[in-house]
């Protein structure tokens, strides 16, 4: 799947894109933890010789060397804000060194760039708070731009999802992930009798959206022609929706235009999350691209959590699924 934004678990040196960012210092000297590791893997002398020669830089500004003996053509250097107490202009300064970096790779033609967790080691900055940064600053830049962006991520403590909320899909997991079908949907009923209000599962079921009824009315309606007709009942936007999904502009224009296109499951799950579909509404979905929500995956069953509790952060299903060692919606 071709999105956006997308979080990984990889060693930024090793990654095949456009640039890479190194999280310097102001001096561009080499240094340890990710920038000396970027240095020793791009030829540290060549490197230094290169950053030499744009040094001393100000924090939050971005410079461009060459990747050297790197896969990445080019290495962006910003100089993050060390962290004193959140309230000396840290934020807007490590906000500035993603914007700054991205325009910089936009001006040298980059259509992929990796970035680390700016200033959460060394420098200090609390990890759940650095994520939140780089999260905001990321989404903001690509509502202007169509770039491929990773955040490489390897320690859980920098998601900041609440015990609460960490405690309650725990719980709903506990209830639901089994191999057998039949305890799963007992199971899934007394969850829903618990958390959502009594229901009659005997009973014949009552559709309340007007949406689902419109997909059973097309039972034999092409996955595309399914979603743009949710897209208008549920009145949104196409770009909304591309957007909200974590989806590359030009995926969702195949998806759309392509009447036989069948898109990956995580891709039509994410526009099931985008469109703030119901479990019913979303399972519907899904069948017209050939998937189903399977109740012995522990990703499937983490996403109906979600949709049963009506939670369509797209990035905050993904803190949780970091936590649970699931591939994340984008990747």
């Amino acid at each position: 799947m071709t999105l956006p934004f997308i979080i990984v678990r990889q060693d930024i040196t090793k990654m095949n894109v456009d640039a890479i960012v190194n999280a310097a210092n102001a001096r561009l000297q080499m240094g340890g933890g990710v920038c000396g590791a970027i240095f020793k893997a791009a030829g540290a002398s060549r490197l230094q010789a290169a950053c030499d020669k744009l040094a001393p830089i100000g924090t939050g500004e971005a410079v461009i060397t060459p990747g050297f003996d790197l896969p990445a053509k080019y290495i962006i250097h910003t100089a993050g804000p060390v962290y004193r107490d959140g309230r000396h202009g840290e934020e807007q300064q490590l906000r500035d060194c993603y914007i700054n970096s991205l325009k910089l790779a936009v001006k040298n033609k980059c259509f992929s760039i990796a970035f680390p967790l700016i200033s959460s080691g060394i420098y200090g900055y609390p990890k759940d708070e650095a994520l939140r940064v780089a999260t905001s600053a990321i989404q903001s830049f690509l509502d202007e731009n169509d770039l491929e962006i990773y955040l490489a991520v390897f320690d859980k403590s920098a998601f900041s999802a609440s015990q609460k909320l960490l405690g309650e899909v725990e719980s709903y997991i506990d209830e639901n992930y089994v191999e057998e079908h039949g305890y799963y949907i007992r199971r899934r009923h007394q969850y829903l009798d618990t958390h959502i209000g009594p229901v009659d599962h005997e009973a014949e079921p009552v559709h309340t959206s007007a949406a689902l009824d419109d997909l059973i009315n097309n039972l034999d309606e092409p996955f595309s022609q399914t979603l743009l007709r949710l897209i208008d009942a549920k009145g949104k936007t196409d770009v909304e929706v591309y957007k909200r999904a974590n989806i590359d502009r030009k995926l969702f224009s195949k998806i759309r235009t392509s009447k036989g296109y069948t898109p990956s499951k995580r891709t039509a799950i994410a526009l099931a999350i985008a469109l703030e579909l119901t479990l019913d509404e979303t399972e519907d979905l899904l069948r017209r691209a050939g998937y189903s929500l399977s109740h012995s995956s522990k990703f499937d069953v983490i996403i109906e959590y979600f949709i049963i509790n009506r939670k369509y952060d797209i990035f905050e299903i993904n803190e949780v699924l970091f936590q649970y060692d699931q591939p994340l919606m984008g990747g």
